[in-house]
């Protein structure tokens, strides 16, 4: 059995990475509300992709030991890069649009909870009686933040909400898929065949986005924020992850899952002027107690399933 933290690591480097990798994914949500304000939604998710896509290939074809594409994966690969980048990160750019960072946040930490769910479905998971409960807590708290406006799509929380929640099943696909190939490509070669896939698939639209921007209308603040998506979230923070589960139990890292709600709140109350309303206490309390007590079950080693958009 493969010990929690592996001797090749040094604790100390691990768990920098790791709370590296946790602010960069609890900032993005505040990245990504400045750059909202510069840029429309479709504009923002298309960008964030490609740029992402750009930094991983010249960081892949540096790497002296890169994994080889295997042609007979590719279609393995498009199936992974729409589903856990253009679903997941594009949506949860859009979702972010209609609801606060905290609501965002919350609803993403649900993610083991639908990898879970597909993968009891595909019989490659067990289906215990606390898992079932952490199931039904984590969705009662994601329907209690969703009442906070009243249940109408026109409200732009509720509709925020289900899109974000929309992006954490694209995830959860990926993440289920993903088992085809994980074994057979490091996180570099993941990440970067990953991308690509999403930015093929989105060239078109995001050349005819670019065609109709006002590039000058854009300030710094905006390219910044969407340069930090792409460049902290999208890359680092990934590669930060699938680096670490080489040297720490899956069920380790997902523990810090349950901060970044918390950071997130604090920072959207302090940096955007949201607030600390009574929904986002309980439901947030929900959400995150479901969560835990659907991954403490006995084969907790066995998942890593984790969503950072």
């Amino acid at each position: 059995m493969r010990s929690p933290v592996s001797q090749h690591s040094r604790p100390a480097v691990l768990y920098s990475a790791i709370t590296v990798m946790t602010l960069s994914w609890s900032f993005n949500f505040i990245f990504g509300k400045i750059a909202l304000r510069h840029f429309d939604v479709t504009t923002l998710a298309a960008f964030r992709i490609i740029v992402a896509a750009l930094i991983l290939l010249p960081i892949y074809y540096s790497s002296r030991q890169r994994a080889r594409l295997d042609r007979k994966d590719l279609w393995t690969f498009a199936v992974l890069g729409f589903f856990g980048v253009l679903i997941n990160q594009g949506l949860f750019t859009i979702g972010l649009n209609f609801t606060t960072a905290g609501h965002s946040s919350l609803i993403i930490a649900t993610a083991p909870i639908l990898v879970l769910l597909i993968a009891w479905a595909k019989g490659l998971e067990a289906f215990t009686a606390s898992k079932a409960a952490g199931m039904a807590l984590s969705f009662a708290g994601v329907a209690f933040l969703a009442v906070e406006k009243g249940l109408h799509l026109h409200s732009g929380s509720l509709r925020g909400d289900v899109i974000t929640l929309a992006g954490v099943v694209g995830f959860a696909v990926y993440a289920v898929w993903g088992k085809k190939v994980a074994l057979k490509y490091d996180s570099l070669a993941m990440n970067t065949f990953n991308s690509l896939a999403a930015a093929i698939l989105l060239l078109p639209f995001a050349i005819h986005q670019g065609i109709r921007l006002d590039w000058r209308g854009v300030g710094w603040a905006g390219w910044g924020s969407m340069f930090y998506m792409a460049a902290f979230s999208s890359v680092l923070g990934y590669l930060i992850f699938y680096w670490a589960l080489r040297h720490m139990a899956a069920s380790r890292i997902s523990a810090f899952s349950y901060v970044q709600p918390v950071i997130v709140t604090l920072l959207g109350i302090f940096l955007l002027g949201e607030h600390l309303t009574r929904h986002l206490v309980i439901g947030g309390a929900l959400v995150l107690f479901g969560v835990y007590i659907a991954e403490r079950g006995p084969d907790e080693d066995e998942k890593g399933a984790e969503s950072a958009a």
